[in-house]
């Protein structure tokens, strides 16, 4: 199946007081690290950002939202309408810890539906999801009505939960889906690089 992956990286990182996808870790920033691995997966990477200028490193097609200020939903949005595929994979900008036999079991599941979406101990996971451009009429409508709220979509559209039992087949301690918010959270992720070696 013909799919994109698409890189979040539009919040504005106020708890953490810095941009989370220029935090280092494990020798790399946090979205180089995430470009790399999804381009081991993935035809084609695009990065969703208002600020362009940021990210010259980054070789892959950068685009902006098209609803700016609305949210990861705009970047979902603004990823769906600018990929050439049915299909995308998006993930959040400070999601470092991807599992690729997850990404792919994912998007193995996309064929037929609108959204492919984890569970995880904390709920759904729509930043590290498989969303098709069936998406956009729903999307589009939530939008130009002032609702940024991912998940008001879904009742429009057709949506594949994978169990947290299903994902914990494949990703046990469901690092996938950690993201880093703030600097105590940033610092913990570093000791335990340390602490591994």
């Amino acid at each position: 199946m013909r799919v994109t992956a698409v890189i979040l990286a539009g919040g504005t990182s106020s708890r953490m007081m810095s941009n989370k996808a220029l935090l280092t870790y494990r020798g790399e920033r946090f979205i180089e690290r995430i470009f790399r691995q999804l381009s081991e997966i993935f035809p084609e990477v695009i990065l969703v950002t208002n600020s362009p200028e940021l990210y010259p490193f980054l070789p892959c097609r950068i685009v902006a939202d098209i609803y700016p200020g609305m949210g990861s939903l705009a970047g979902i949005h603004a990823g769906l309408t600018q990929s050439v595929t049915p299909y995308i994979f998006v993930v959040a900008c400070d999601m470092p810890d991807l599992n690729k036999q997850l990404i792919r079991h994912l998007v193995s599941k996309a064929e037929g539906v609108d959204v492919v979406i984890p569970e995880s101990g904390s709920g759904l996971e729509p930043l590290h999801a498989v969303y098709g451009t069936g998406c956009l009429p729903a999307m589009n409508d939530a939008l130009s009505s002032g609702n940024s709220k991912i998940i008001a979509c879904f009742d429009q559209l057709k949506v594949d939960v994978v169990s947290r039992q299903e994902i914990a087949g494949i990703d046990p301690s469901f690092r996938s889906f950690r993201n880093i918010n703030t600097p105590e959270e940033y610092l913990r992720i570093r000791q335990e690089v340390q602490e591994i070696g």
